[in-house]
């Protein structure tokens, strides 16, 4: 209830400033800000937060520089160095690096007088320390949305003790690896046998390069019941993946998470059983707004869950046409 509260006052919000935007002419235009729409131009997810972004700089009239990273920590760290040094008025970074990485870049940014927030990925040290200086965060919880998707894996479709899964994630990044570490627990915690496959950096950037892994993994695990990929982009490629593999839509279980024009389709030809969607079009669209209102009002960050729910088969054409659309 509470985080409905907030999303419908953040919209409330929203309406009035495009309303005042249509009124009087740009409302931020003197505002320039970076933005991490988080993978390459044309990836499944990171398209839809680039678009959600964009139609935020559309509505306010500030300038915005996208600066996609292929989904790599470090070339995030060092791309938020570059934005520090072209001292823009925000900057809005996703937190896949962790904390460790990014909160000393952080400190000198805020000491620059520079408004830094954050999105799909958090960075809760920082969160903690400047929050009165509008550092927000956009994006799904992690942990409970990883455990929450297992376990309506595990009660819907009726997996027991000894059941094999494959869970396809990035433990070795603390923070967004929460997510993976939710499913893996629900999974553990239901007696199925999990086994763990690291996202490689190449896969990340590239989904379809995951394909061989896939179909060598089920070639050499024949009992496989289910797979989950932590990932919007993989997830988009499961009916690749297992075709490729020889499979058909009712030989394997496939879930995994977020919501694009490419995992309707899996989902409707029944190669993508289940996914938790997170709302991209929002974690880019409001971190702009986050640095427009902070920078002209002082407004304090923005704690917004964007997590919406499951959805299958039997309610995928609610938003089929959005998604197609690259807004869901």
């Amino acid at each position: 209830m509470k985080k409905i509260l907030v999303l419908m006052v953040v919209l409330s919000l929203v309406l009035t400033l495009v309303g005042a935007v249509s009124a009087q002419g740009k409302h931020f235009e003197e505002i320039r800000i970076r933005f991490f729409p988080g993978g390459s131009e044309g990836d499944p997810f990171a398209s839809v937060v680039y678009r959600g972004a964009k139609a935020a700089e559309e509505d306010f009239g500030c300038t915005v520089e996208y600066v996609f990273s292929q989904w790599q920590p470090d070339r995030m760290v060092a791309q938020f160095k570059d934005a520090i040094a072209a001292k823009p008025d925000g900057i809005a970074i996703m937190g896949h690096p962790g904390d460790d990485a990014l909160d000393p870049l952080i400190d000198e940014a805020i000491a620059a007088g520079i408004i830094v927030t954050s999105q799909n990925t958090a960075l809760p040290i920082a969160e903690g320390k400047y929050k009165d200086k509008g550092f927000g965060y956009v994006g799904q919880e992690l942990y409970a949305s990883g455990y929450s998707l297992g376990q309506k894996a595990v009660e819907k479709f009726g997996l027991k003790e000894g059941d094999r899964a494959m869970v396809w994630g990035l433990l070795s990044q603390e923070t967004r690896g929460l997510r993976t570490k939710g499913v893996i627990d629900a999974f553990e915690e239901a007696k199925l046998v999990v086994d763990y496959i690291e996202i490689s950096p190449e896969v990340n950037a590239d989904a379809p390069l995951g394909t061989p892994i896939v179909s060598g993994y089920l070639s050499s695990h024949p009992d496989c019941k289910i797979i989950v990929t932590d990932h919007g982009g993989l997830t988009a490629t499961l009916e690749t993946y297992l075709k490729g593999a020889g499979k058909g839509p009712d030989d394997v279980i496939g879930i995994g998470f977020d919501l694009t024009a490419a995992t309707v389709e899996a989902i409707r030809n029944g190669f993508c059983d289940l996914i938790l969607d997170q709302q991209p079009y929002l974690q880019g669209y409001l971190p702009i707004l986050q640095i427009c209102l902070t920078k002209k009002y002082g407004f304090s960050g923005l704690h917004i869950d964007t997590g919406s729910g499951f959805i299958d088969a039997g309610n995928v054409e609610a938003v089929a046409k959005l998604a197609e659309e690259g807004i869901r």
